[in-house]
C-alpha cells in the first residue's frame, strides 16, 4: 500500500506544482471553464432542486471570481481583457435565453410602459382594474405580482425609462437588453474610474464574471442596472469635474431606486446649500408630470410595500430581530430603531462628507462604507437591492464588498419548495458575514502598526 499511496502523493504533488507554473491567463481561462460549466447547469439545477441549488451554485460562482479577480491581475491585460469580456457576453447570452427564473418584476416594467403610452398616469390603477381592460394581454398581465390590488412602486426615472423602452418593443426581451445597456454603461463607468485610481483595469471582471448581476439583470431583468448606471455615472462627473452635475444625476438614479440616496454624501461638501437645492430642484421636476394623482405618485410604497416587507412590523429588520430575541419586543421599539438608524447613518454621512482626502480612491471606498452599512441597519430581503455594491467589488476589492455581494445571492429563496431556509437565518450569515470582514479590515490596518509599536519597546 505504501508505493501505491507515495505514487498517489506523487501525481498529486505534480499535478499541483504543474497549476502553480501555469500562466496566469491559462489559470484564468481554466476558472472561466468551471463558470461557464456552473452557469450552464443552474437553471436546470434550480428546475430539479430549487432555489436552494441555485443559492449553492451561484455562491460557488462567486467565490470562483474573488480568485479569477486576483488571476487577471497577473496577466497581460489586453488578452485578459479579450477573455473577460468574451466570456461576460457568451453568459449573459445564455442566462438571457431563459426566461426570469427567481423574479417577475419586469413585466410590470412592461406593464408601466405600456399605461403610459396610453395617456394615463401609471400611479392611478392597479394593472387589473377595470379602465385598464383594453391594455390586458396573455403575455404580460397574468405575470405581473399584486395586479388586483397594487398600483406601481417604481418612482418616475424608472418610469420614463419604461416608457422609452417599450416604445421600442413591449416585450421582456427588449426590457432586459436595454437593461443590459444600462451596464455596458456601469462597466465603461468601473474603467474609468479604475483607470483613475491607478488600478488594474482587468478588475472590471470582478463585476462582469459575478454571478449577482449577470442572474439578476441579464435573467430577471432588475431596474437597478439603471440605477446602478446612473450612481457610477454621477460619481465619474462629480470626481472628475462638476460636483453638482454629478449629484443631478445620481438624484436621478435615487428616483429609480431612493436607496442610491447615501452616495450623495460621499461627493456633498458641508454646508454647501447649492447641491441640495439641485437634488430637491431634479426631484420635483420629475415627478411633475405625475402629479395628477396627488400622494398617489409615491404609489404601493405608502399602501402595503413597508407592511410587505416586514419593515412596519420589524420582523424583516435584522438587528432588531436579533435586539427582540434576546430583550424581546416592546411596544415603538420599531419607531425608536428607526430613529437611531437614521441617525447613525447620517453621523456616518456627515463624516464621509467632511472627510479631508479628497482622492477619487478614498472617496469610493468612503460611498462603498456608506452603502454598506445602509444595508446592515436597513436588511432588504432580495438580493437585487444590493446589485449597487457588485461595482465596488472590482473598484475597491474588499472583503466587505465581497462579502456582501456574494452573502446576497442566499436570499435568491422561493418558498414553493419544501426545504426553506428562514430568511432570519440567511441575513445573519449575510450581514454577520459583513461584521466579520469589518473586523478582519481593521484588525490588517491595526496589525501592522501593533508590531511596530512592539519592536521600538
Amino acid at each position: 500500500m505504501k508505493p501505491i499511496a507515495g505514487t498517489i502523493a506523487s501525481q498529486f504533488g505534480g499535478l499541483a506544482r504543474s497549476v502553480t507554473t501555469m500562466p496566469p491567463l491559462h489559470r484564468l481561462a481554466g476558472i472561466g471553464v468551471i463558470l461557464l460549466g456552473l452557469t450552464l447547469v443552474t437553471p436546470f439545477a434550480f428546475e430539479a432542486a430549487g432555489d436552494n441549488a441555485f443559492i449553492a451554485l451561484t455562491i460557488l460562482a462567486g467565490l470562483l471570481t474573488i480568485f479569477a479577480t486576483n488571476m487577471a491581475e497577473q496577466a497581460p491585460p489586453d488578452r485578459a481583457l479579450w477573455l473577460i469580456f468574451g466570456l461576460a457576453i457568451v453568459l449573459r447570452a445564455y442566462v438571457l435565453a431563459f426566461d426570469p427564473l427567481l423574479s417577475n418584476d419586469i413585466y410590470r416594467y412592461v406593464w408601466d410602459g405600456r399605461v403610459q403610452a396610453a395617456g394615463i398616469n401609471p400611479y392611478r390603477y392597479f394593472p387589473a382594474h377595470e379602465a385598464l381592460a383594453s391594455l390586458r394581454d396573455g403575455a404580460i398581465l397574468p405575470h405581473i405580482n399584486r395586479a388586483d390590488s397594487a398600483v406601481t412602486i417604481y418612482p418616475p426615472v424608472a418610469q420614463f425609462f419604461f416608457l422609452v423602452v417599450t416604445r421600442i418593443g413591449e416585450s421582456v426581451t427588449t426590457m432586459r437588453l436595454a437593461l443590459l445597456g444600462c451596464e455596458a454603461v456601469t462597466v465603461t463607468m468601473i474603467m474609468l474610474l479604475l483607470r483613475r485610481m491607478h488600478r488594474p483595469v482587468t478588475r472590471v471582471i470582478a463585476y462582469l464574471w459575478h454571478p449577482l448581476p449577470l442572474w439578476e439583470i441579464a435573467n430577471s431583468g432588475h431596474v437597478d442596472a439603471l440605477m446602478v448606471a446612473l450612481v457610477l455615472l454621477g460619481l465619474w462627473i462629480a470626481l472628475t469635474g462638476s460636483a453638482l452635475r454629478g449629484a443631478a444625476v445620481i438624484a436621478l438614479s435615487t428616483l429609480v431606486k431612493p436607496y442610491a440616496a447615501p452616495v450623495l454624501a460621499g461627493i456633498w461638501r458641508p454646508w454647501d446649500p447649492k447641491m441640495p437645492l439641485v437634488v430637491i430642484a431634479v426631484i420635483a421636476l420629475c415627478y411633475l408630470p405625475y402629479l395628477s394623482v396627488g400622494w398617489g405618485v409615491l404609489g404601493f410604497l405608502t399602501k402595503g410595500y413597508f407592511n410587505q416587507e416586514g419593515i412596519v412590523a420589524g420582523n424583516d429588520i435584522w438587528l432588531l430581530s436579533l435586539w427582540r430575541l434576546v430583550f424581546g419586543e416592546h411596544e415603538r421599539d420599531v419607531a425608536v430603531y428607526v430613529a437611531l438608524a437614521g441617525l447613525v447613518l447620517m453621523l456616518k454621512g456627515l463624516t464621509v462628507a467632511r472627510s479631508s482626502d479628497h482622492s477619487i480612491a478614498s472617496r469610493v471606498a468612503d460611498i462603498n462604507m456608506l452603502l454598506l452599512l445602509a444595508f446592515l441597519l436597513w436588511s432588504p430581503n432580495y438580493p437585487w437591492y444590493f446589485l449597487i455594491v457588485a461595482p465596488f467589488a472590482a473598484l475597491c476589492g474588499s472583503a466587505p464588498s465581497w462579502v456582501v455581494s456574494i452573502g446576497a445571492l442566499l436570499l435568491s429563496e422561493q418558498l414553493d419548495w419544501d426545504f426553506y431556509i428562514p430568511r432570519v437565518v440567511s441575513k445573519s450569515i449575510l450581514f454577520g458575514g459583513l461584521l466579520l470582514a469589518w473586523a478582519f479590515v481593521v484588525w490588517r490596518t491595526r496589525m501592522p502598526r501593533t508590531i511596530e509599536a512592539r519592536l521600538l519597546q
